[in-house]
């Protein structure tokens, strides 16, 4: 299966990225099947092969999530955005619902800690 990806080329703390065509399964530093542009983050500059990215699309190839957002925002591809990451999981307390605090009629008052008698020594 295809996807359209990003393959990054930049240095430490200056990431630039190829938009590439490639196997899912293949690694990003491998042999990608076409190029389609780049996308600079810092500058929010990018030159994308508008045509080549449709052509793909049409024959099957699907964008990563990232990708399609940045299609989307170019205006190359129609549609909404779609979640680039992965919500986190919260686990609901059973029954639905939080766990209701008691109520300050059913708590008990603490009973008065009686003071210990010293021990006789001797006995």
């Amino acid at each position: 299966m295809l996807v359209i990806r990003f393959q990054q080329i930049g240095k430490k703390h200056q990431p630039s990225f190829r938009i590439v065509v490639g196997e899912r399964r293949s690694k990003l530093d491998g042999l990608q099947t076409e190029d389609l542009g780049w996308y600079d983050p810092k500058s929010k500059k990018s030159d994308i092969k508008k045509d080549r990215v449709e052509y793909w699309l049409k024959v099957g190839a699907k964008a990563s999530p990232t990708t399609h957002n940045l299609l989307v925002t170019t205006g190359i591809i129609t549609g909404e955005k779609v979640p680039a990451h992965r919500m986190k999981k919260v686990k609901a307390a059973e029954g639905g619902a939080a766990p209701a605090a008691t109520p300050a009629a059913e708590v008990k008052p603490a009973e008065p800690v009686k003071a210990e008698e010293p021990a006789q020594a001797g006995k």
